[in-house]
């Protein structure tokens, strides 16, 4: 039997032993997608207690909690004190055997609080004392945790009326030790069947362009290139779309008008044909300035968002309560492609689907629309969100390699809301050695170390250093 969590935890063969400390381990982090606040790495973030640090907004271990009938206040409130969240939360995990949110934690106890103890209800007392004790070192404020993790390059999530200010702070004072961006988050634009889509065009987006009248499709293609313009002189090189799903709808610009003008003078609401068609509008204009910029375009789709009302209506969204969508892809994802590719406007692309069934759909795209420009300029993403898990990421690696040319990756981004979680490459790292290594192990690929390190050092790090060339 294997001791729990070793120096070789995830690592089967003496290859992917190799493979992991010797070439994956010492490569810096690139995190290229993170919902990290970037107000936390401006004023270095102090953390009180590890309960503040691990849930007070980390979507996953809710979600861990409520599955095992912990009453919302001892959630997501401040009902109860920090010190029972932790106790709730220690007498939970014990019960979350293969789930990677145990192995996370354990994994941010020994790397972060030097902490090798197995977290549960019993000795929830003695790692509250470590954690606490261990956060009042300097090192683990924000920019000590980013420092010790040899972070790199960090990208954020930001709304497109966004001042930017924390990043203006971040380059100014020139303290962080790693490179902090934003990134062009258009969803508030897109979603033109949300409530509130008319008032955030008159109001916050026709603010921050000085745009009085914003009624058609010009006017919000205008409104756009002013803050893409805002964002890139900020040091912005990629944008991200969260979308429901793939869709594909050419439509005249006489219909996005009417559309448009409809929605925004509150009119009425959009049909599911004339969504479709404003957001294709709106996604193959934004590909083209992305494409003319040479940034790059993350698509996320197939998470269907907020199934509880009732939660909800109390909670509001980014509550732990969505889940994995299931639509065909493939035609619409390859029109909206082939749209601009052929008049040589389509941008370094990264898809990414919540569901796993369509990893081969995304892996047999790539070839499709390859490029010279770029070493594997449309890229499928790693395994994403409920995927992020041992068995979700052999998976999308098993299908890239299979159809596609897997030592292209750019590994994986932390996509996460905690500055801790930076463990979560380790975890990717591991396992990716670890699915090299059987492969090497079982006769399929030659046992050349040198190739091999480097194929792990590029997939790790390298590659995204390319690709992305900040």
């Amino acid at each position: 039997m294997k001791p729990f969590m070793d120096k070789d935890f995830l690592l089967q063969t003496e290859t992917a032993k190799t493979l992991y400390h010797e070439h994956a381990a010492p490569m810096p982090i690139y995190d290229y997608h993170c919902h990290i606040n970037p107000r936390e790495i401006a004023e270095n973030r102090e953390f009180r207690n590890i309960a503040q640090a691990w849930l007070a907004t980390d979507t996953y271990k809710w979600r861990l909690l409520r599955s095992n009938g912990v009453p919302e206040g001892c959630v997501s409130s401040t009902e109860v004190s920090s010190r029972e969240k932790f106790q709730y939360f220690a007498e939970s995990i014990s019960r979350a055997i293969g789930s990677p949110i145990y192995h996370w934690t354990h994994l941010e106890l020994r790397r972060y609080f030097d902490c090798d103890l197995v977290l549960n209800g019993e000795n929830a007392e003695k790692i509250w004392e470590i954690c606490n004790e261990r956060l009042q070192s300097a090192d683990m404020r924000a920019q000590g945790i980013i420092r010790q993790s040899n972070v790199q390059v960090i990208c954020t999530t930001d709304d497109p009326v966004s001042e930017l200010k924390w990043h203006k702070k971040i380059k100014a004072e020139g303290i962080c030790p790693a490179k902090v961006l934003p990134t062009f988050r258009a969803d508030p634009i897109l979603n033109i069947e949300d409530e509130g889509w008319d008032n955030y065009m008159r109001y916050e987006l026709g603010e921050v362009t000085d745009m009085d009248d914003i009624s058609t499709m010009q006017d919000i293609r205008d409104a756009l290139v002013k803050r893409l313009d805002y964002f890139a002189e900020n040091g912005c090189q990629i944008a991200d779309h969260a979308l429901p799903y793939m869709a594909f709808a050419p439509a005249r610009e006489y219909e996005l008008d009417d559309v448009v003008g409809k929605v925004i003078n509150g009119k009425g609401s959009p049909s599911k044909l004339a969504m479709e068609q404003y957001k294709t509008a709106i996604l193959l204009f934004l590909g083209q300035e992305y494409a003319r910029r040479g940034w790059t375009m993350q698509l996320h789709f197939s998470a269907l968002r907020d199934v509880n009302s009732r939660q909800f209506a109390i909670l509001g969204q980014d509550s732990g309560y969505d889940v994995v969508d299931t639509h065909n892809c493939a035609p619409s994802l390859a029109k909206f492609l082939d749209a601009l590719d052929k008049d040589g406007k389509l941008p370094k692309t990264i898809i990414s689907s919540l569901n796993p069934a369509d990893n081969i759909v995304i892996a047999s795209l790539l070839p499709a629309f390859s490029g010279t420009e770029y070493l594997g300029k449309v890229q499928q993403g790693a395994a994403w969100w409920f995927n992020n898990n041992k068995e979700g990421i052999e998976a999308q690696l098993r299908v890239l390699a299979s159809i596609s040319v897997m030592g292209n990756a750019i590994g994986t981004p932390t996509d996460s809301r905690s500055i801790l979680s930076y463990s979560r490459h380790e975890y990717y790292r591991r396992i990716l050695c670890n699915f090299i290594g059987n492969l090497v192990e079982n006769g399929e690929y030659p046992a050349d170390m040198k190739v091999l390190g480097k194929l792990v050092e590029d997939i790790s790090y390298n590659n995204a250093c390319r690709y992305f060339a900040f």
